[in-house]
């Protein structure tokens, strides 16, 4: 029987790190270093992370992946993790034109896209603004304007992700004493994005599965179901026992419905 890790606990004391064995690298995008890493081979399937966290979160996820015979490429976000940023404020924009430079740095000329939180707005991005380069969307755990939004309680669950965080940064980060500041950007674009309209949803043309854990601390099951009946064919998958962290608490919860998913797409 698997372990479960469902208020963090086991994240928070050892964190999360990617496999061994894959080929990292750095793209140099819009005053930006951006690290990437792959592992395996097979169609690319993209990773990307959520607001404050880095590609490590998703090392679960990878070696579930390579394991079902596809390629997976984790980046981690413009000031997150190992990637560096400059003064501008982050948008999603700006994080989907960093994920097509890696892209174009590794020759892909598309992927599926597994996006959670803040990672799901920057796939769903992808998908709309360049949907020739988007196989598909798994959208979890993500809003796509503020009406989507709860009234956020800081329980110990939170409390248990956010000093991981902390701690990830300080040993990732080429700013390893600017978490305050880093933070309080990521937030910012947060509190004013994103801000889809029913009419832009209603263009994505690509696959999406929209997907939310029972227990979300933050996003509410209705704008999911919502996402689900604007956005032409997509799907919705509400998962059981889990909460904004499925892919660490519970990653064979997660891993099963991302794996449907992608099989749907070959």
């Amino acid at each position: 029987m698997t372990a479960h890790d469902d208020d963090l606990s086991r994240f928070a004391a050892e964190g999360a790190a990617l496999p061994q064995g894959g080929i990292a690298g750095t793209v140099t995008h819009d005053g930006a270093e951006i690290w990437y890493a792959t592992f395996g081979a097979g169609p690319a399937v993209i990773l990307l992370h959520g607001g404050m966290g880095h590609s490590g979160n998703w090392a679960n996820q990878v070696a579930a992946l390579v394991a079902a015979g596809y390629r997976a490429v984790t980046i981690d976000s413009r000031g997150h993790g190992r990637s560096t940023r400059d003064a501008r404020p982050y948008t999603y924009q700006l994080m989907a034109s960093d994920v097509r430079a890696v892209m174009d740095a590794l020759a892909l000329p598309a992927a599926a896209f597994v996006g959670w939180s803040d990672g799901a707005c920057t796939a769903l991005i992808l998908a709309h603004e360049t949907p020739a380069r988007a196989r598909g969307v798994f959208f979890f755990a993500c809003n796509t304007d503020d009406s989507g939004t709860k009234d956020v309680d800081f329980g110990p669950v939170l409390k248990n992700c956010f000093g991981r965080h902390v701690k990830d940064y300080a040993a990732l980060s080429q700013t390893p004493d600017d978490f305050e500041a880093f933070s309080s950007a990521v937030q910012a674009m947060q509190a004013s994005q994103p801000n889809y309209t029913a009419a832009q949803l209603r263009e994505i043309a690509v696959p999406v599965e929209i997907v939310l854990g029972a227990r979300d601390e933050f996003i509410r099951e209705d704008h999911a179901r919502y996402l689900a009946e604007m956005i032409p064919g997509a799907g919705l998958t509400l998962l059981d026992e889990v909460s904004h962290f499925a892919p660490l608490q519970r990653p064979e919860v997660f891993n099963a419905a991302m794996l449907k998913f992608l099989q749907q797409l070959t």
